[in-house]
Formats: C-alpha cells, sequence, structure tokens
C-alpha cells in the first residue's frame, strides 16, 4: 500500500515538473496556466490514501483524534541510548483544505526527556521539511526527520545528566570549603559584627523590660523598694515589738563559747564590754 502511494506521488512529482518546466519556456505554446483535468487534485483522496498508508505504518502510535477537520498524532520515540535511556515525542497532524499543496498543521501534542530547546528544534526541523516537500504527501516524511533527530538528541540526554551530576559535586565542593574555612575576620567585618550584636542585645533588654513593666515583674533595687513602700522603714521594729518576751534563744550557739580565744588576762578586759558600740 504505502509503495503504491509512493509511485503515486512520484508521478505527480513528475507533472509538476512538466508543468514548471512549460511555464518557463515560452517556445512551448502551451499556456503556463493549462492543466488536464486528469491533473486536478483531489486533495481528500490524496489524504485518505495517506491515512491507509500511515495507519499500517504505525499501528501502536498513531491515534485518530478528529475526522473533521481530519486530525491525529504519531508518538516518535528514538533508539535506546548507552543506559537504555530514550526521548520521545508525539506529534499531532491536522490537514488543511489543500493538503497536501499547502503544508498541514503541526505542533509538539507530548514530549519526554526533552528540554525547550529540544522541542524548538524539531519545531524548525518540521518546518524546513515542509518547505522542502509541498505538493506531495508528507507526514512519512516529517515524522522519519524527526525520529532520526531524536537519536541525536538521546545521546545528549546521558550528556546533560552528567554535566549535571558534575555540576552539583561541585557546589558541593564549594560550599563544604566555605564552612570549613568560615568567615575571615577583619577589622570591618568586626565592627559590623558588634554593631549588630550590640543592637540586638539593647532590643533583647527593652524587650524584657516592657515585658516586665506590662506583668508587673519589674525588679527593683533595694532603694526603690524603700522609697516605694515606707512601711519596710519601721517594719523591723514592729516585728520585736509584736514578738515581745517570746524571743527563742538557740542555746546550741554557746554551748562551744569556751573555745573562743578570749582575752582573758587583759587587765582592762572586762565581758559586759563585748558587742559595745564605742570602741
Amino acid at each position: 500500500r504505502w509503495v503504491a502511494l509512493r509511485i503515486k506521488i512520484d508521478t505527480k512529482k513528475k507533472k509538476k515538473a512538466a508543468a514548471a518546466a512549460a511555464e518557463s519556456d515560452p517556445l512551448s505554446g502551451a499556456p503556463s496556466h493549462a492543466l488536464d483535468d486528469g491533473d486536478m487534485t483531489d486533495y481528500a483522496e490524496e489524504q485518505r490514501n495517506e491515512l491507509e498508508a500511515i495507519e499500517s505504518i504505525y499501528p501502536d502510535s498513531y491515534t485518530v483524534l478528529s475526522d473533521d477537520p481530519v486530525s491525529f498524532t504519531i508518538t516518535v520515540t528514538s533508539d535506546a541510548g548507552e543506559d537504555d535511556e530514550i526521548v520521545e515525542a508525539t506529534l499531532k497532524f491536522t490537514y488543511v483544505e489543500k493538503y497536501p499543496d499547502e503544508p498541514p498543521e503541526w505542533e509538539i501534542f507530548s514530549r519526554e526527556n526533552l528540554e525547550d530547546g529540544d522541542e524548538e528544534e524539531i519545531l524548525t526541523l518540521l518546518q524546513q521539511q515542509a518547505e522542502e516537500n509541498l505538493g506531495m504527501v508528507m507526514i512519512f516524511t516529517l515524522v522519519t526527520a524527526v525520529q532520526e533527530k531524536l537519536n541525536e538528541m538521546v545521546d545528549q540526554v546521558k550528556y546533560r545528566r552528567e554535566e549535571e551530576q558534575l555540576r552539583q559535586e561541585r557546589e558541593a565542593e564549594e560550599a563544604e570549603k566555605v564552612a570549613f574555612q568560615g568567615t575571615v575576620v577583619t577589622i570591618e567585618n568586626f565592627l559590623a559584627w558588634k554593631a549588630r550584636f550590640e543592637s540586638e542585645v539593647s532590643e533583647l533588654r527593652r524587650r524584657r523590660q516592657k515585658d516586665d513593666e506590662q506583668t508587673g515583674k519589674l525588679k527593683l533595687t533595694g532603694k526603690q523598694l524603700f522609697e516605694t513602700d515606707h512601711n519596710l522603714d519601721t517594719s523591723d521594729i514592729q516585728f520585736l515589738e509584736e514578738a515581745g518576751n517570746n524571743v527563742e534563744v538557740d542555746e546550741s550557739l554557746f554551748q562551744d563559747i569556751e573555745d573562743l580565744d578570749l582575752d582573758e588576762d587583759d587587765p582592762d578586759f572586762d565581758p559586759l564590754d563585748m558587742g559595745s558600740d564605742e570602741d
């Protein structure tokens, strides 16, 4: 079926070449626009014939999307690379009314392991091939060109992965060097650090003081306590007056008084004068 289609394509190509030659030869005597009825293009028939051939060539990767306009996809997969990696592109084609005298519409329907730059290369390749094959059914030609391009790209996938791995290793080494070496201290960065540190400490103290004021936990000095609470002036005296004669004395504190080094040989020594404030 595909061979018959190719024969028809070659025949049409020869006819178009002959017509072009006649147009360019002023001695041929034939009008430049003259065409036999048998040369009139039946676009619908050519499109049907090509679809039948495509379905037989790509039975597992050809999918019809719509009949009006005729739209379908063909999934193109590269050969496996060294590490069994592949690249893949699903091409979507849509016939226009005057195809193949006008190129079909196309787009990359989906992709695998292809980057944006790869997609642009494929679209450019499709445009070039379509321009070279105008007037002939071209889907097989376009898909074959993309297949060859993907086989070239699959080798680049491994290279990209290796480059990415090397880049990550270099970044990890640089980060480890920075962590090991630390930051070199200079007068400038020390003064900058000191200013930041003092500012942070000052801010921390301010916040703590504010929190203490709000919660009533502000700590006062002894002087501030006496200035704010005058009852403290007489609190000790009041305690002694309330205790009266009930003050208890711990006699154990005086059990070892004989061991004290008292200067009893001093003629002026008077035990009653011990603790006097007159000295």
